[in-house]
């Protein structure tokens, strides 16, 4: 892993993503390089297999639950701020939203950028590997 870059948490995606919510939930994680046309990848290395909580609802479902993550469709006629049609936001116990929120083109996709911005706000620093 080479430097670490800052992004900002809405434009997070893919693997970025993905690593980023392995951070905040401290799971160990490994970057894999360029293989046979692939990209870069995220990946436990205990369990061997790829970590992608924004794109398998396996590893990203109990999230939403764990975090007690509100998800809505905006539908066409409103748009989150990045443009995309998913909002999603942390809750407390309680139910209530806590800011900032997560937007994306998936649930999944937003209920992950919800739980890296609880955290970590507006900026995150991710490898610069991982950057599209």
């Amino acid at each position: 892993m080479t430097d670490l870059i800052e992004v900002k948490t809405a434009d997070l995606t893919g693997a970025a993503l993905d690593w980023m919510v392995a951070q905040v939930e401290a799971v160990p994680v490994a970057i894999a390089a360029l293989h046979y046309g692939t990209d870069w990848r995220v990946y436990k290395p205990d369990f061997g297999g790829k970590y992608s909580p924004s794109t398998d609802w396996a590893v990203g479902g109990p999230l939403i639950e764990k975090h007690h993550i509100q998800t809505s469709f905006n539908g066409k006629g409103f748009r989150t701020a990045s443009g995309e049609y998913w909002c999603a936001y942390v809750c407390s116990d309680a139910g209530k939203e806590q800011l900032p929120s997560g937007g994306g083109g998936t649930p999944l996709i937003a209920a992950c950028r919800a739980i890296v911005a609880a955290k970590f706000v507006d900026i995150a620093k991710v490898p610069r590997e991982l950057l599209p």
